[in-house]
């Protein structure tokens, strides 16, 4: 009996040790995706009805069409710039399809949440990809996709943003151009 509790107290310190190793996916980085998650909500950019942009023709990993949103959301005491990019696919879509039924086709939600103070490494981004209905997805190893995503990696969230031009981690246009 004693040997079993000693084993037992032993995976335990690894399993949190571990936990507190990984560079994303831990329950504090959950914790802050469920919370932005309902933010976005709130301010109907995810859910039924969501404030949508022009779909257009998107790339991998992201999806077949996206449509993507560039604004502010304050989380607690965070004012930060939210990027939100909706991942859709499936047999039959297009811009059109997308356009005219966008819950039909959506498969995941990609966000980069700028964090002050979180990571200046990486420009205190927060990552998450979410499933439609909000849950934070996982990759092939279990581990979810929320937080640092890829940092120190050579693939992920972090990984491919860090080739954006400008040093701002965003494709789309150079946040810190003058």
């Amino acid at each position: 009996m004693k040997h079993k509790k000693m084993i037992v107290a032993a995976t335990s310190m690894l399993f949190a040790v571990s936990a507190q190793a990984a560079p994303f996916g831990g329950k504090a980085d959950v914790n802050y995706a469920a919370d932005l998650w309902a933010k976005m909500s709130a301010a109907r950019y995810t859910g039924k009805n969501a404030i949508m942009s022009v779909p257009y023709t998107g790339t991998h990993p992201h999806g077949a069409i996206l449509d993507t949103i560039d604004t502010r959301l304050t989380v607690g005491k965070n004012n930060g710039i939210l990027i939100i990019k909706r991942n859709y696919g499936g047999e039959g879509v297009s811009k059109t399809a997308v356009a005219d039924d966008p819950e039909k086709y959506l498969k995941a939600v990609t966000v980069m949440y700028q964090r002050r103070g979180y990571d200046a490494e990486i420009k205190d981004w927060f990552w998450v990809k979410y499933g439609p209905d909000g849950s934070v997805l996982k990759n092939p190893k279990g581990v979810s996709l929320a937080g640092r995503v890829g940092k120190g990696m050579a693939k992920g969230c972090v990984a491919c943003h860090q080739a954006a031009p400008g040093g701002d981690m965003v494709f789309n246009h150079n946040r810190y151009a003058k």
